[in-house]
Formats: C-alpha cells, sequence, structure tokens
C-alpha cells in the first residue's frame, strides 16, 4: 500500500491527521481545476473549500478505485464547478431582470395629460406617484405597467415574465399599501 492510499483509507475512516494530508496532497489539483474551469481565483477558492468539505461528510461512500482518491476529488470538483457556473448564470440572470425591470419602469409612460383637469389633479398625481415609489420594485413595476402603460394582468404577466398570480398578488398587495398610506394621509385644505 502506498502513501496515497493509506491517506485514502485513513481520510474514508475519519481520521482527523488523514485529512489534512489529503487536502495538502490534493488542493493544489482542485484548485487548478477549479480555476481553469471558473477563470476565477474567488470563485475557485470557495470551490476547493467546497470539494473538502463535500469529500468529509460523503467520506463513507468513497471506494477505492482507478485514480485512487484524487480521481474521486476530480469528480466531487466536476460537479462543484458545475454547480458554481449554474449558480453565475442564475445570479446573471437575476442582475439582467433587474435592469430589465428598471427599464420598464423607467420607461413608464406619464398619464395622459387632460389640461381641463390639471389643476385638480397635480396635487393627486403627485401624491400617488410618491406612494408608488415607495412600493417594492416588483409591486411599483406591475402597478405602473397597469395603470400607466394600460396592460391587462395577463400582458403584465407575458411581459415581465411573470406567472399570472404572481401578477394578481402583486397588484392586490400594492393596492392595499396604497389604499392604507393614502388613507393615513390628511386631505389638503381647501
Amino acid at each position: 500500500m502506498n502513501d496515497d492510499d493509506r491517506v485514502a483509507a485513513g481520510f474514508a475512516a475519519g481520521d482527523e491527521h488523514s485529512v489534512e494530508a489529503v487536502y495538502r496532497r490534493w488542493r493544489p489539483l482542485v484548485h487548478s481545476l477549479a480555476r481553469r474551469s471558473l477563470g476565477d481565483e474567488r470563485e475557485a477558492e470557495d470551490v476547493t473549500q467546497q470539494v473538502f468539505l463535500a469529500a468529509w461528510r460523503g467520506r463513507a461512500g468513497y471506494r477505492p478505485g482507478p485514480g485512487g482518491l484524487g480521481a474521486w476529488l476530480t469528480g466531487i470538483t466536476r460537479h462543484k464547478v458545475a454547480d458554481a457556473l449554474e449558480a453565475r448564470t442564475r445570479r446573471t440572470r437575476a442582475a439582467e431582470a433587474a435592469a430589465r425591470a428598471f427599464q420598464d419602469l423607467a420607461r413608464c409612460p406619464a398619464p395622459q395629460a387632460r389640461p381641463e383637469l390639471e389643476p385638480e389633479r397635480a396635487v393627486d398625481r403627485v401624491l400617488v406617484l410618491g406612494e408608488l415609489a415607495r412600493l417594492p420594485s416588483a409591486q411599483q413595476r406591475v402597478m405602473c405597467l397597469a395603470f400607466y402603460g394600460d396592460l391587462t394582468q395577463t400582458q403584465i404577466a407575458a411581459r415581465t415574465g411573470m406567472p399570472l398570480g404572481t401578477v394578481k398578488s402583486h397588484m392586490r398587495r400594492a393596492l392595499q399599501l396604497l389604499r392604507l398610506s393614502l388613507e393615513a394621509r390628511p386631505l389638503p385644505a381647501p
């Protein structure tokens, strides 16, 4: 039995000294695989730690085979790298969705001006816009698209990619919040 096999057997048995030896021996391999795959040093460090933590937790499932413990760790590394890439993709998609939401809100059309109602509605419009700005972003977006974009809930769901039930929930909660906050405000003096 060579050194690697002895260390692997101790690791599988739960020997803490073997864990240190395993880390020293295979950390450079795991880290370089992660760094090459991810292209980011910090992410590679995170993945390296995740690999050794997963290996320690799953050590009972280790079975010596061709390539030994190094091959087993390499397999765990591949899975952890795939998880990190998937998480990166999710973060990118979330950031893009947030940017689209912000753009939709920024492009939210202004209400159609009706000169004969302007003096009476100016204060109301300022109050409502101020309260809209205080809503959570998803509710704000739904309300803006509904009232200023004149879209139905179904159209909002299609445009934003949100499920229809979510759009309805956001609208209901937003209307409740608006009602509560506007009712709490004192009426302007005539």
